[in-house]
């Protein structure tokens, strides 16, 4: 890939990028990635690139903590260890293991819910294999603060003992001396020291020959002297030789782990490979997740479709200081290839122009960029940028001769698949002669089809690309009003300078600014007051969509509330309706003890006609107003079936309907085939297949008495309750509604479950049924069927 010039990273800051991404790194050979980072053309390996810094970009937003820690280079150490007979240090040892354990941890993360979730990352190790002993290996010779264990082998054991009984052998030695020594004043107040290696005392000069040893030094004034004492030589020769015989058998042990994993160089090297791999990906996670940058959709031919696209610098600088980056929308396709920027000064041409390029650069080194994830990106082959003074002294050019030079070099290699980026287009020398080369060069990178973003205060070039095809005008917006720049883009019409308008802002005196408007020329002052009445009436019309759209939304809400409150009145409508029902209903079961004993009195009399026809007509009269409960509940308690739940399986928590009534509730519990569902007080089990999702019920309080749901769950009624559990006050409200609802649907026998225990669930029970005049007998079953925990009631 051709890039120009040699400083096009810093040109277009990429080179900053590039140090923000070494910061996120855990380890130098990941920095060294991005020091040598390149941009590349071939679209796979950018795409797969891009896919794996999306996935742990995903990971960190999850807060599915990625396993990854500081590591070494071990390249030299690996490179070593292939020698044979090469024995590896502790330090050598320690890195190894380092990178061992970060990519066992990172084995381990891909368990196969998260192997499918990311499934790029994942295919990195995909055909690697990992040998948990090699860490194992290491870490049974080796502690955490790279010390060797005790236990690594038992001859160091037994060593390591010997060192620690000549020792406190030595400390019992000296405490003796120095008791000694001292009461005769022969030491100094530091009684011991350490001299080549030994354990010695510390003697005043005028001393020295009263105390019988060795003589290891002297100090630097020669007022003291360092003597190892005679009962301590063969002590101190003891643990020497012992250190020796330590320094050996770690050396021996350290041979051995080393050829233990001589073999596994290759798959060290593997490793090492993985782990840089990681932390690079890594660190590219890190800052797209605060660049709040996304995977464009990638195009293997030149094109840019940015959506709400930021400079990727600019957004992470004000967002450290709260300030809202304006986003740019842009379209360069095969119709319009080159884009003509224009504005005034200050008002972001140059960001603009920049973004484009950093973001194209990011793209291809296999960065997300800050975009919508809906934009479409294409890749180049030649990316070449003129930003900035241009003077070569080296050259000895001047600044428009530089520019000059880097035209036509830009002219001999530029094609189809190539971006160019120009800042001040033409600007440098005498402005009518550098509009007309800058119309030149422009002609000619339009006729070979090259991309580019081109700003430019010139108005030859915003007409020549308004009447040229594959050229498009395009500005930075500028509040006429108040004279300062909203830093958001429009494509398709060139903008103004607003150098008359902001003149006079700074205070330039009229007459100046009157001769200036003279000296420009009638076409030139009325194609910039025409870009500036196009701006304006832009803003106004802007404002008055604004407006309208407000409005729009308030008139949306109105009518929003407005069938709310419909709805709601005919809801209470319906609902008083209901009311008068079910109280009509509630009057007919107050009436049932009365109608009872009539019927009794009838039957006594024998008078068993009279009787049938009286019950006859309490139940029709009591069916018909069931009914006119039923069909208004039906109106006030259910959306129409067209609002009915969507078509999915049946979950806990859910509402359900009895498909053989209009008695809802909510399910409890499921357990295969069978689900248990709460009705007010009432369980009730039943097969799966018998209940239909509802709408949630509406939230509606009942007037004592008999209970809507009671009626309206007749047909599916079970004559079981299973009470073990309750309390005595929750035990009588289960037992009074279920006895109801039996007496209601004309069940005959129930059974009741209470449990044995110690018996005070039965003692509630049969004291409550009591107070029923309608059950004829009441008894406990075979053991085999429950015995003194289930009671059986027959109803009259």
């Amino acid at each position: 890939m051709l890039l120009q010039p040699k400083d096009l990273y810093e040109k277009l800051e990429f080179d900053k990028v590039i140090q923000l991404l070494i910061q996120e790194c855990l380890g130098d050979p990941g920095r060294q990635y991005f020091v040598d980072l390149m941009v590349s053309t071939d679209l796979v390996w950018i795409e797969n690139r891009l896919k794996e810094a999306k996935e742990l970009k995903l990971c960190l937003e999850k807060s599915d903590r990625f396993p990854f820690g500081d590591y070494e280079e071990i390249s030299k150490d690996l490179k070593m260890l292939a020698i044979e007979g090469y024995v590896l240090s502790v330090e050598s040892l320690q890195r190894i293991n380092a990178i061992l354990l970060i990519i066992r941890d990172i084995f381990r993360f891909f368990n196969p819910t998260r192997r499918e979730i990311y499934p790029n990352l994942y295919k990195i190790l995909r055909d690697t294999s990992y040998d948990e002993e090699l860490s194992k290996a290491i870490t049974r010779i080796i502690d955490d603060e790279g010390k060797i264990r005790s236990d690594a082998s038992p001859r160091l054991v037994e060593i390591r003992k010997l060192q620690q009984a000549k020792v406190r052998e030595l400390d019992k030695v000296y405490r003796n001396i120095i008791g000694e020594f001292r009461q005769k004043g022969w030491l100094t107040d530091n009684a011991e020291s350490f001299r080549n290696g030994r354990r010695v005392l510390s003697v005043p000069s005028e001393h020295k020959r009263k105390i019988r040893g060795i003589i290891h030094d002297e100090s630097a004034t020669g007022r003291t002297t360092y003597i190892e004492p005679e009962g301590a030589i063969d002590i101190n020769n003891d643990i020497f030789d012992l250190e020796q015989e330590e320094r050996q058998e770690i050396y021996r042990i350290l041979r051995e782990l080393s050829a233990t994993l001589r073999p596994y160089c290759p798959h060290l090297n593997n490793y090492q490979v993985l782990t840089v791999d990681f932390d690079v990906i890594l660190a590219k996670a890190k800052l797209g997740l605060k660049m709040k940058a996304v995977m464009p959709q990638i195009k293997p031919n030149p094109q840019f479709d940015i959506k709400k696209g930021r400079h990727p610098l600019l957004y992470l600088k004000n967002r450290a200081i709260g300030k809202e980056t304006v986003p740019m929308n842009l379209t360069l396709h095969g119709e319009n290839r080159l884009l003509i920027l224009s504005g005034p000064n200050a008002g972001g041409k140059s960001i603009a122009m920049k973004s484009v390029g950093l973001m194209q650069l990011m793209l291809q080194a296999g960065l997300l960029i800050p975009v919508n994830e809906l934009s479409e990106m294409g890749l180049f082959e030649n990316i070449f940028a003129q930003i900035g003074d241009a003077q070569s002294i080296e050259d000895d050019l001047s600044t428009y001769s530089s520019y000059l030079k880097n035209m036509q070099s830009f002219l001999e290699k530029a094609d189809a698949k190539t971006l160019v980026l120009i800042d001040e287009f033409g600007s440098g020398t005498d402005p009518k002669i550098g509009g007309a080369i800058a119309e030149a060069i422009l002609r000619s990178l339009n006729y070979k089809k090259t991309y580019g973003v081109i700003t430019t205060h010139y108005g030859n070039l915003k007409m020549f690309a308004y009447k040229t095809q594959g050229i498009v005008n395009g500005c930075m917006n500028f509040d006429k009003d108040t004279l300062s720049p909203t830093y958001s883009m429009t494509v398709g019409r060139p903008g103004s300078s607003y150098a008359f308008e902001i003149a006079s802002k700074v205070g330039l005196d009229v007459k100046t600014l009157e001769y200036a408007k003279k000296r420009i020329g009638e076409n030139e002052q009325a194609v910039d007051e025409l870009l500036v009445d196009l701006q304006r009436e832009k803003q106004e019309l802007e404002g008055k969509l604004s407006e309208l759209t407000e409005k729009q939304k308030m008139l949306d809400k109105l009518i929003k509330t407005y069938d709310e409150q419909l709805k709601d009145v005919e809801f209470r409508r319906k609902k008083m309706k209901l009311d008068s029902k079910e109280l009509l209903l509630q009057n007919t079961a107050k009436d049932n003890k009365e109608i009872e004993t009539l019927m009794k009195q009838l039957r006594t009399e024998k008078n068993l006609d009279k009787a049938k026809e009286l019950a006859t007509q309490v139940k029709a009269e009591r069916q018909r107003v069931v009914e006119e409960v039923t069909e208004l509940t039906e109106q006030v308690y259910y959306e129409p079936v067209a609002a009915a739940p969507e078509n999915r399986p049946i979950v806990v928590g859910d509402t359900v309907r009895m498909k053989a009534g209009s008695a809802t509730g909510k399910i409890e519990s499921i357990n295969k085939n069978e689900v248990v569902v709460l009705m007010g007080e009432m369980r009730m089990k039943m097969k799966l297949r018998d209940v239909l999702l509802a709408n949630e019920q509406l939230e509606i309080r009942h007037k004592k008495g008999i209970q809507l749901d009671i009626v309206e769950i007749s047909a599916a009624f079970e004559p079981k309750l299973d009470m073990r559990g309750l309390d005595m006050q929750n035990a009588q409200r289960v037992l009074e509604s279920f006895i109801d609802q039996a007496l209601l649907t004309g069940q005959r026998v129930l059974r009741i479950v209470h449990g044995k225990g110690d018996g005070v669930l039965r003692r509630v029970v049969k004291q409550k049924l009591k107070e029923y005049k309608g059950i004829a007998n009441m008894y406990h079953p075979e053991s085999h069927e429950g015995g003194d925990g289930v009671l059986i009631v027959e109803l009259k």
